[in-house]
């Protein structure tokens, strides 16, 4: 087998470090699995136990790299990880998206799919430029939600919008038009939630796009934190949806 070098976007291939992300890799998608890293001082456990059989079931080789794994996390407390494929899926036209435009924190980026996952929320459009959401850092803080979703990147919101023509824009802003309660209880699925960057948020020109959003809160803040506005927004979203079934 070839050597395992230090994570980079230009790979093809990434790591899912921890034992949830690597367990995750192997239910969800073991096609993509290369191999999967222990450290020798790992001890025996109903987790660790169940991870050898899927492994094994699987055909997925294993061995011990304990200096791979800790260059691998910049920890020494990295005792699993998985190397695995990394693949661009390709999004539901019939499904709701969560389009996430220009994210650049990866802890917010792992949380929020995370989030989407939590929500019903399998589809998700990453706009450039953008965090890796390959980038174990991600992989980890969506602790392994990553391989139950389909996500794309795109060049920017044209290319996006221009793919999926058929559903209606919501993009959430500071001085959105409508609050968010009455954009969720008016929704018309398909639709699109698109959050910005944690600084940036989004341009003006989003504005044009479709129904603008504002999540409501008190003047002693100017925002709130992305991945927060975000699972606030699925959240309403979703929630309404189901108090119409």
């Amino acid at each position: 087998m070839p050597s395992l070098e230090n994570y980079r976007r230009e790979s093809d291939y990434s790591y899912a470090p921890g034992i949830f992300p690597s367990m995750e890799a192997l239910k969800k998608r073991p096609e993509t699995v290369r191999r999967v890293l222990f450290h020798s001082k790992l001890e025996s456990s109903p987790s660790v136990d169940m991870l050898f059989d899927l492994c094994q079931r699987n055909q997925v080789r294993t061995e011990i790299a304990d200096k791979a794994l800790a260059r691998i996390s910049g920890k020494e407390n990295c005792f699993i990880a998985a190397v695995f494929d990394k693949v661009q899926d390709d999004l539901s036209q019939k499904r709701n998206h969560l389009v996430l435009h220009s994210p650049s924190d990866k802890g917010n980026l792992g949380t929020m799919l995370r989030t989407a996952l939590g929500f019903g929320y399998v589809d998700i459009a990453i706009i450039h430029p953008a965090a890796d959401h390959f980038d174990p850092h991600v992989v980890r803080a969506s602790m392994g939600a990553l391989f139950s979703l389909r996500i794309r990147e795109y060049d920017d919101i044209e290319t996006y919008h221009s793919a999926f023509s058929g559903h209606t824009l919501y993009p959430f802003m500071l001085k959105g038009a409508l609050p968010l309660h009455e954009a969720a209880k008016q929704q018309k699925p398909p639709y699109s939630l698109i959050m910005g960057n944690e600084g940036s948020g989004l341009p003006e020109s989003f504005v044009a796009l479709g129904q603008t959003v504002r999540i409501q809160h008190s003047q002693e803040i100017d925002s709130l934190n992305l991945a927060i506005a975000a699972a606030i927004g699925m959240y309403a979203f979703s929630s309404e949806a189901s108090a119409d079934l």
